[in-house]
């Protein structure tokens, strides 16, 4: 593929919020994003002849087509991307992916997750969260045979894989708690997380309220509302771009099921054949790169995705992370934004949190969380129930 073809140049994040106060449609949240993407990227909107998105709460059905009709950008190329929390991370490889064989020069990568206005006369609306991740229509194999049975929602299936976890390779409940408390330190630098002024030790995580044994209410991610958008254009018009062009030179993309209890085997995650894919097509190792950017919805997801993308060796993940400093300050910088453990899931956008997180330290843009040496960097997405895997690497120019 075309290393280099495709650089991430400019983006927008809105901060995580658990109480979203501003009335918004989703197309309306699109166009906002949009805007400060661009204005970011110093890119004229009639530049963009590509459009991504996730689902659309006001346009289920179309919606990248209604989203073209809402901004008034004409398109070569238009997707919706369905792939649970890899989606964001899946979204950016198929931006560039579609300027390195020319289909289009620039495209916006949107996505909104902000709550649809009150209807006249009903109270305000509350959060809504799929309760089974759409498994439970009729036919689904996870309806008929996961559900019945009380695997239902999320917390249970990573308890499932956690257990797995500690019970054949010996990870202490201790080690998975210093994941959190790791990115927590991340968090406490940056002003747009949910827990920025709120640090916390590893007993406090392991005093946390049992969600699902073995998983603490700390090892979680706390849902949110937000946004995000990223704004990708070709090698030509990034030479002219306002910060320094992020390039994608390598990705993978990896899906082997939907729900736990269809892995092979629990203990190994879609992470390795995405990450062989991704540092293959860039042609690097993994000691190539500064920093990492895991997506992180509970603390045995981040130990399985090091030891899966090869930065830990397997069975060793317990250790190896007791052993580092995980925080923006330490030896192995994961998460610099503090994860959305310590920032807060914003809805879809949570996913995207991750390839912000990785632009902003290339970028030079981190502030009191910068890294002195930020060049290339590792980021991943994780969708489904340990289902999907989207690995990018980054570049700097």
């Amino acid at each position: 593929m075309g290393k280099r073809a495709a650089a991430l140049v400019g983006f927008t994040e809105w901060a995580p919020e658990r109480k979203w106060e501003r009335p918004m449609f989703g197309m309306e949240a699109c166009a906002a994003l949009a805007a400060e993407a661009l204005a970011d990227a110093g890119i004229e909107k009639g530049a963009v002849d590509g459009l991504v998105t996730g689902g659309l709460q006001d346009s289920p059905m179309f919606s990248p087509l209604a989203l073209a009709e809402y901004l008034d950008i004409q398109t070569h190329f238009s997707e919706q991307v369905d792939i649970g929390g890899a989606s964001s991370a899946g979204m950016i490889w198929r931006a560039a992916a579609a300027i390195e064989v020319g289909l289009c020069d620039t495209v916006l990568v949107l996505v909104p997750s902000t709550p649809a206005p009150p209807q006249d006369g009903a109270e305000a609306r509350k959060m809504v969260m799929p309760p089974y991740l759409a498994g439970d229509a009729w036919g689904s194999p996870q309806g008929i045979y996961d559900i019945p049975y009380g695997l239902v929602a999320a917390a249970p299936s990573f308890a499932l894989v956690a257990t797995a976890y500690m019970d054949a390779y010996g990870v202490t409940p201790e080690q998975l708690a210093k994941i959190a408390v790791d990115e927590r330190n991340s968090a406490l630098k940056n002003p747009k997380a949910v827990f920025k002024d709120k640090p916390i030790t590893v007993d406090d995580v392991l005093a946390s309220p049992m969600v699902c044994d073995p998983v603490h209410l700390l090892e979680m991610v706390m849902p949110c509302f937000g946004g995000g958008a990223v704004v990708v254009t070709n090698a030509e018009r990034a030479k002219k771009a306002k910060h320094r062009p992020v390039f994608l030179s390598g990705y993978g993309e990896y899906v082997s099921h939907k729900t736990v209890t269809y892995m092979k085997d629990i203990t190994v995650t879609p992470a390795k054949p995405a990450a062989d894919q991704a540092f293959r097509m860039a042609g690097l190792d993994r000691s190539n790169v500064d920093l990492c950017s895991f997506y992180d919805c509970f603390t045995i997801t981040v130990l399985a995705t090091l030891e899966d993308t090869g930065f830990a060796p397997k069975g060793q993940g317990g250790p190896w992370v007791a052993e580092r400093d995980l925080s923006f300050a330490g030896d192995f910088p994961l998460n610099t934004h503090g994860g959305q453990l310590g920032m807060g899931q914003g809805g879809a956008a949570g996913g995207l949190s991750h390839v912000v997180d990785a632009l902003t330290q290339i970028q030079g843009r981190a502030e009191d969380r910068q890294l002195a040496k930020a060049d290339k960097a590792y980021v991943t997405g994780v969708g489904g129930l340990m289902a999907s895997n989207v690995g990018l690497v980054l570049e700097g120019a």
